[in-house]
């Protein structure tokens, strides 16, 4: 099962996520100096329930209880997935909900309600169609408890109407670890693991693509490219053949095209470690034989993975049936989402892959688009769409591909 994190722009996130795991999700060093992850993250972990002790206390992420000492049971492995918070990284964190199976939407309780990234994520959620939400109202040990009742008041108010209204809201302190046992009991009761079919042909969106060479590694020690993501149906195998589409570019100046790339499963990783076969469910590893060229700093980030033939077809011009908010999301001005025109560019999130897609017919909710950059997509899909306003992609609506 995969859960989200998203919310706050600062490193609250991150730090609940390294609470929970005993790790850090995946990030580069000097984005973090910078104070902006521009990458998804991801780690994982194992909840446990100890049998002799009472809820919530009974729950944690050690296979020993910590206040009996007594043997915990494995109730389930659970994999994180870190969503950047800010506000212009929309594009990213839209690619990571599309593998979310639940989102803690986590709340800064000595910031006002909502910040603007805050709100957008939400939005992203809804259109996602992610509707399993804990909110987790951070940091209560920096602010009084006045300040954390009219936060918590702040955050009602900001949910009513929307998908995250019923959802539960769980004051904790990740970074001293008070009532986190709390939230791994509510996310249990929330966010269940979901049923997904085995017996169709395996299909993965990459989420993130690496080269885990070492610079001045010799040529005999050369391991193939990695790429990461999340099975969503199907299972996979070590010695099975896949195919990577859209894949890849080739050719030169105005005669290119795009090929699909076919390679075979060197190895498999879940859970952090090495497995035989996986099944969905969980962030996967899959090592290939791949020039680590082609899978360097996520270089096929947003591609779909399966056997070949079984994919969806790539798309370079899309028919969207476009359905637009009443308002923009994540401006600090109240401005109305006005009707998509001919010629104009929007950003497209379709699955973990995002595109700019010039629109070439816009009449009431239809949009013709011709895509800078292929995908792979089938009719019935949905997708976000995003207007350039301010300088920064803005979330306006959704479509749905015809």
């Amino acid at each position: 099962m995969n859960i989200g994190t998203v919310g706050q722009v600062d490193h609250g996130k991150t730090a609940l996520v390294k609470l929970l795991t005993g790790e850090s999700t995946d990030r580069h060093s000097e984005e973090i100096k910078r104070g902006i992850s521009i990458r998804l993250g991801y780690a994982d972990t194992v909840f446990y329930k100890c049998p002799k002790c009472e809820p919530p206390q009974a729950y944690g992420t050690s296979e020993t209880c910590k206040h009996c000492g007594s043997k915990a049971e494995i109730l389930r492995a659970v994999s994180f997935v870190d969503s950047p918070g800010h506000e212009t990284l929309m594009a990213t964190m839209l690619s990571g909900a599309a593998i979310m199976d639940g989102a803690l939407l986590v709340i800064a309780a000595n910031e006002s309600v909502p910040q603007p990234q805050t709100k957008e994520h939400l939005m992203a959620l809804t259109i996602i169609g992610v509707n399993k939400i804990i909110i987790v109202q951070n940091k209560i040990d920096i602010v009084t408890e006045e300040q954390a009742e009219e936060n918590l008041l702040q955050i009602r108010e900001f949910v009513k109407g929307t998908i995250a209204e019923s959802a539960p809201i769980i004051p904790i302190s990740a970074h001293h670890d008070v009532n986190v046992d709390t939230l791994i009991e509510t996310i249990e009761k929330v966010i269940p693991s979901p049923k997904l079919d085995e017996k169709k042909p395996a299909k993965m969106y990459v989420a993130r693509s690496f080269d885990v060479n070492q610079p001045g590694i010799t040529p005999d020690k050369l391991i193939g490219g990695v790429i990461g993501g999340s099975l969503i149906q199907g299972k996979m195998k070590i010695g099975e053949e896949i195919e990577i589409t859209p894949g890849r570019q080739v050719g030169s100046g105005s005669r290119t095209e795009w090929v699909s790339i076919t390679t075979s499963v060197r190895s498999l990783h879940s859970g952090g470690h090495p497995r035989k076969d996986v099944r969905p469910g969980g962030l996967i590893a899959i090592g290939t034989n791949l020039d680590p060229y082609l899978t360097k700093s996520d270089s096929l980030l947003g591609r779909v993975v399966g056997p070949p033939g079984s994919l969806p077809p790539v798309l370079n011009k899309v028919s969207v049936e476009v359905h637009l908010l009443e308002r923009v999301v994540g401006t600090a001005e109240d401005l109305k989402v006005e009707e998509i025109k001919t010629s104009e560019p929007l950003m497209m999130s379709v699955g973990t892959a995002t595109t700019v897609g010039v629109v070439t017919s816009a009449r009431e909710n239809l949009a013709d688009m011709s895509l800078k950059i292929p995908v792979a997509a089938e009719a019935g899909q949905r997708v976000a769409v995003s207007r350039r306003i301010g300088g920064k992609w803005r979330l306006i609506g959704y479509g749905v591909i015809r």
